[in-house]
């Protein structure tokens, strides 16, 4: 029976799993290793970008952590989210950068081992932030003391200052860095960060010169012409417009709308007080900077004798009193040359935990001297990252007797030694161009690398390519195959940029300068060196060994930094750019390190502590050897030969799927484990509940119906007295108010005042009322007459002048129609107009001529002719004189009032109405006119003549005067649609539509 029981709950355990293993396919792993397609770039890709869309922008890659930059605030930098990462296995939260910053910390104080932390990527994918939060995690983490928080405030605020002199706007980003960074946080026995050290690589001195178009130079002289107080600007000799300056316009973005130079001005300030700048350091500090500016925009010529001169010396003196020398040194130093250069100063340190903020891979549509270094170091950083990463899981298996075979998967490692071969190479054929006597020109070190690197594999020139591959090569240019493709570098500079030389006068004016700083620099000792300066290129191969020597000796972590697209947008994720990096920052070749054996592994006693539930066996405690349980364990859960190995401490397990089996299983399994305790104590909790519940119950029920009981016997007896009482009232209603009859009539009075409140009419046309009873008959009557009085005065009330005057009109038209003409009840609901015809629709000319009456109302007609009944359209406009007639600018016939014999209309439903006039007073006769608001203007008229009867409204036809002797008879009828005609008897005739019955 418990055997059944037992295959029942590893069935539904399995169904479980499966149904999990899909829901996680939907949003991701958190741990790249643990990608079953895990040689696939499309899984790799898509794998972020589902994590990406989920604002998920950390993934593992084993230990190493890949960061894609949000473009967005996120709200994951909290202090709350750094004491949750704080002391926590590295894996037992999602990946974040505090999660690589703690293990870094713990690792330190629990091994007393140094530790370095490598920040990589593109411009833009967010190195620099990484390094602050990393940063502002030990400083809010790490225990502290009041004394030490000036050291930690110098850590923090070191950043803006190494921004404001080495990051600048470029192409892809407005805060490039443009120089490798490399600081040493030192911490005491205790944990305590006691101080710091910084290191910068290969900054790009170019760029102080020159700027590309769309970029700037270093942020530090913008801000300083921004926000620099006017008398520190007056004594460096400076104006606030940036295009003043050769080397801050070059570009043509001297001020950019991202950038807001003068608030970084601010933060910049406020770093080098906390930093300890004293106002001299500053002095010369800007000194220094203003001189640069002024050097740019100084002008050369040449002489009769070809030689250089400088014809306007006003910035050689401003340059001259800031650096502290004379300006006739100065002027003859720049001016002459003597060649001499210095010697570098070792550093010595000590430290615990370093950050690394280097550079990406770059790979521009024009690449120079400066990718070539950049891609140098990230050829040997990759390299040191493949060969600690082989030499961890070597070491690991060794150690538990796993059997491994690393060679096939590290194709990438021949690549970067090959690499590093080809460019130390090409470095030393660069040295030998810049020292040998006679011209040396970018070409003859274009040809010399011909000559000595040309039969190498991943080399190649234009000259060397084959018929296809020269026409991507330009004449100037060779072709490298780095780890992460092949990139093109173009020649031209490479012999400039490679030789740096300050000339010995110019170091001899600068030995003798005031400023401290340049004192410093420059020390009188060193024109006594003749030896020949390194380049740049052996400077930058000499710190980046001495780098490569300090990251050796230390234990390494990882961040790869990516940028998602490269406008900046949140939420938007490009494909194409994302492989690019992918490509560039070889994290596929990482991963098949990483899996290159097995996907996960863990001791034996933290793999049983968690997993012990999903077996009989090691539940709830296994007494035995770890190993053993660990053994009795994935055996009752099925895992297969070929899925897992066994080591002395540790289990490894092959494939991803068979961990997240056993993990969705767990979580299953705990679903029924804390379902059963659950059950189990609330049913204990339940009974004691209940027992409890029903002592109490079973008193109060007592208690309840006796006060119940009591309750409804009272109720009883009141409602037997209060019937009796309106029974005896109701007999005796109608009797003269009496003890026996008065609380029912004072009950029927307050009953029928508050339904009537209800019932109240709500207008003056309103005839309802609720009906009474007897006793409150002449009550009622009296409030039916206060209650129409109200509703009267409110309305009353409520009439505007404008709508009394239209009522008034009202009352004349129903006192002429009412009864006697069709349509007159479908009138009244129609308000009457002041005019229907706007003065602007009135032609100037008939305004000019009227202008001396006032018009009070107009209305289109149409006008029949009264020989022909011709129909023409006009305007019937009444003033307070006359009517008026009027064609377009013309007044067609003016009638008198006093000469209008009176108007007459159909007692149908046609708009016909004939004006009538005396013979007597010459007018062109009767005005037969249709209009389309007969009551309106018939009412406007007879109110604006003022007298009495003179509307007639006839059946069948009427009479109308043409002219002298000569009468028109108007016929009207009905039929089914209107019609107006001149008939054959020479009558104008009227058809109306029948009324409806």
């Amino acid at each position: 029976m418990e055997s059944k029981k037992e295959d029942v709950r590893r069935k539904h355990i399995r169904l479980h799993m499966e149904g999990a293993l899909t829901a996680r396919d939907k949003v991701g792993v958190q741990d790249f290793v643990l990608l079953d397609a895990y040689t696939s770039e499309s899984a790799f890709v898509d794998n972020l970008r589902k994590r990406f869309n989920e604002n998920l922008i950390y993934t593992y890659i084993g230990t190493l952590l890949v960061s894609v930059n949000p473009y967005q605030e996120l709200g994951i930098y909290t202090v709350s989210q750094m004491e949750l990462y704080q002391g926590v296995n590295f894996f037992e939260l999602p990946p974040h950068v505090y999660a690589i910053a703690d293990n870094a910390y713990r690792m330190m104080c629990s091994e007393l081992n140094n530790h370095f932390i490598l920040i990589s990527g593109e411009s833009g994918a967010g190195k620099t932030e990484a390094s602050k939060k990393i940063l502002q995690y030990f400083a809010v983490t790490c225990p502290m003391t009041q004394s030490l928080q000036i050291a930690r405030d110098r850590l923090l605020l070191s950043n803006p200052v190494l921004e404001a002199f080495g990051n600048a706007r470029t192409l892809r980003n407005d805060n490039s860095s443009r120089f490798g960074k490399y600081m040493d946080i030192q911490f005491d026995f205790q944990g305590i960060p006691v101080g710091g050290h910084i290191i910068s690589y290969l900054i790009e001195k170019s760029r102080v010169v020159y700027q590309n178009q769309g970029e700037r130079n270093f942020h530090i002289f913008y801000q300083l012409l921004a926000g620099g107080e006017e008398e520190r600007l007056a004594f460096l000799g400076l104006e606030r417009d940036p295009q003043l300056y050769k080397y801050l316009s070059q570009g043509h973005c001297a001020k950019e709308s991202s950038i807001n130079d003068k608030n970084d001005w601010k933060t910049v300030s406020n770093a080098f007080s906390v930093i300890d700048f004293t106002e001299a350091d500053l002095e010369n500090l800007f000194g220094i900077i203003a001189s640069v500016l002024h050097l740019g925009n100084i002008g050369f010529e040449e002489d009769d004798q070809g030689c250089a001169t400088i014809p306007d010396t006003h910035e050689i003196k401003w340059i001259a009193k800031l650096l502290g020398v004379h300006p006739a040194d100065l002027l003859e130093a720049l001016t002459h040359r003597k060649i001499e250069a210095k010697t570098e100063e070792d550093f010595t340190r000590k430290t615990v935990i370093g950050l690394l903020d280097i550079y990406g891979f770059e790979v521009f549509d024009k690449n120079g001297f400066e990718q070539f270094c950049i891609n140098y170091c990230n050829e040997k950083l990759q390299q040191l990252l493949i060969e600690r990463t082989l030499k961890a899981e070597q070491a690991e298996y060794e150690m538990e007797g796993i059997e491994w075979e690393p060679i096939k998967y590290f194709n990438n490692k021949i690549i970067c030694d090959l690499v590093e071969e080809r460019h130390k190479g090409i470095i030393s054929i660069l040295d030998e161009e810049c020292i040998r006597p006679g011209p040396a020109t970018d070409l003859s070190f274009l040809e010399k690398l011909e000559e000595k690197v040309g039969k190498h594999a991943h080399f190649e020139t234009r000259k060397l390519a084959g018929p296809k591959g020269r026409k991507r090569i330009g004449w100037m240019e060779f072709r490298l195959l780095h780890y992460a493709g092949e990139v093109t570098y173009c020649t031209k500079g490479f012999l400039e940029k490679n030789n740096d030389l300050l000339y010995r006068h110019l170091k001899e004016v600068l030995c003798k300068s005031k400023n401290v700083i340049l004192r410093e620099c420059f020390l009188r000792a060193e024109l006594e060196n003749r030896r020949r300066p390194p380049t740049v290129g052996t400077q930058f191969k000499n710190s980046l060994s001495s780098l490569l020597e300090i990251l050796i000796s230390k234990e390494p972590s990882y961040i790869r930094c990516i940028k998602p697209n490269d406008r900046k947008e949140p939420s938007k994720f490009d494909d194409f750019l994302i492989r690019h990096q992918i490509k560039y920052l070889g994290l596929m070749e990482h991963l098949r390190v990483r899996r290159a054996g097995f996907a996960y592994r863990r001791k034996y006693e933290h793999f049983l502590q968690r997993y012990k539930s999903l077996c009989p066996d090691t539940w709830p405690h296994w007494h035995g050897p770890p190993a053993e349980g660990v053994e009795r364990l994935i055996n009752y859960m099925g895992y297969k030969p070929e899925e897992y190995k066994l080591g002395k401490t540790k289990i490894f397990i092959r494939f991803p799927r068979t961990l997240f089996a056993t993990e969705d299983a767990l979580e299953f399994c705990k679903h029924q484990l804390v379902a059963r305790i659950q059950a189990t104590y609330k049913s204990c909790l339940g009974r004691r509940e209940y027992v409890k519940k029903r002592q109490a119950a079973i008193k109060l029920e007592a208690h309840w119906r006796g006060a119940l009981a009591r309750k409804a016997i009272q109720r009883r007896k009141w409602a037997v007295r209060i019937i009796r009482k309106f029974i005896k009232g109701f007999i005796s209603r109608n009797k003269p108010l009496c003890p026996d009859n008065e609380e029912f009539i004072v009950f029927v009075r307050k009953n029928y005042i508050l339904n009537l409140r209800y019932h109240l009419p709500k207008t003056v046309l309103d005839k309802s009322w609720l009906r009474p009873p007897g006793i409150l008959e002449n009550a009622s009557d009296l409030l039916r007459k206060m209650c129409v009085r109200n509703l009267v005065q409110k309305y009353c009330r409520g009439i505007t002048a404008e709508r009394k005057a239209m009522m008034q009109q009202k009352v004349v038209t129903s006192e002429i129609f009412r009864g006697r003409k069709d349509g007159y009840t479908e009138s009244l609901n129609q308000p009457f107009a002041n005019s229907r015809i706007n003065e602007g629709d009135i032609n100037p000319k008939v305004l000019q001529l009227i202008s001396h009456e006032k018009i009070q109302y107009g209305v289109p007609v149409i006008k029949y002719d009264r020989k022909g009944f011709k129909a023409r359209q006009r305007q019937l406009i009444l003033t307070q004189k006359a009517a008026y007639v009027v064609e377009l600018a013309k007044i067609k016939q003016k009638i008198e009032y006093s000469a209008l014999k009176g108007v007459s209309t159909s007692n149908l439903r046609d708009g016909i109405l004939v004006i009538h006039v005396s013979p007597e007073d010459k007018q062109k006769g009767d005005a037969v006119l249709q209009c389309g608001h007969m009551f309106e203007a018939v009412t406007k008229l007879v109110m604006l003549v003022k007298k009495e009867n003179i509307v007639n409204v006839v059946q069948g036809s009427l009479q109308f005067f043409i002219s002298p002797g000569k009468e028109g008879t108007i016929v009207f009828d009905t039929g089914p649609e209107e019609q107006i005609y001149k008939n054959k008897n020479g009558q104008l005739t009227v058809v109306s539509v029948r009324r409806k019955s």
